[in-house]
């Protein structure tokens, strides 16, 4: 009888354990997290019941600035950083009057021409109610910019506005005011926003919870 080499026989028994091995079970895959829902919050400064305006089909809401023409849009923007310098307190105050005159001054005319302008659409649209008309559109503008809930954003947004106003020629000035004025009322519109999804009952992804660093003790030396 003929004997295999003995190297032969033991590869041949480790290839033979080596196709019967059964391979590992991947591991498991990770946990998905948790994800909580919550009713979303009622915004700071908000109360229930509270009125706010209503939302218009296009997703806008029905503000004071809805609708303007390019005249309404910068006198619009005009009355804005007026709130803002007379509301917006604090050691930014003194530099946002400052800026605000100068504006004033330096773009007079261009200003005045945008009042003229939006006062002769009020005496189109409203005959000789006009003045009255314009009068009480006024007043709820500036006590739209005035409400103080949005307080904080408005004046960040203000003074952000009133900084660079002063390097904008006077011819473009106009598109100046197109791209500020939603920035102004950006701060109230989002409360509205957030006030809404509160009304609503909407739910929101609840915040991650916070982990507190481990505690180190001290090591006396």
């Amino acid at each position: 009888m003929r004997l295999r080499p003995l190297a032969a026989m033991i590869a041949v028994s480790l290839l033979g354990a080596a196709c019967s091995r059964t391979p590992p079970a991947p591991p498991p895959p990770p946990p998905q997290p948790v994800v909580t829902m919550i009713r979303s919050p009622l915004p700071a400064g908000a109360r229930p019941g509270m009125m706010i305006p209503a939302r218009l089909p296009d997703g806008r809401w029905a503000t004071p600035n809805v609708g303007l023409s390019p005249s309404g849009t910068l006198w619009h923007l005009r009355a804005a950083l007026n709130v803002a310098v007379l509301a917006c307190h604090g050691a930014q105050q003194p530099e946002m009057v400052n800026r605000y005159n100068a504006l004033l001054n330096t773009r007079k005319a261009v200003l005045a021409n945008a009042q003229t302008a939006l006062q002769q659409e009020y005496r189109a649209t409203r005959g000789k109610e006009w003045e009255d008309a314009f009068d009480d559109q006024m007043t709820r503008l500036y006590n739209f910019f005035a409400q103080d809930f949005a307080h904080a954003g408005f004046c960040a947004a203000a003074q952000d506005a009133l900084g660079a106003v002063a390097l904008v020629p006077p011819e473009e000035l106009g598109a100046f005011a197109a791209q500020r004025l939603p920035l102004l009322e950006q701060p109230f519109t989002d409360f509205f926003a957030a006030y809404d999804r509160w009304r609503s009952g909407m739910l929101v992804r609840a915040p991650d919870p916070v982990v507190a660093a481990p505690a180190t003790i001290p090591i006396a030396g």
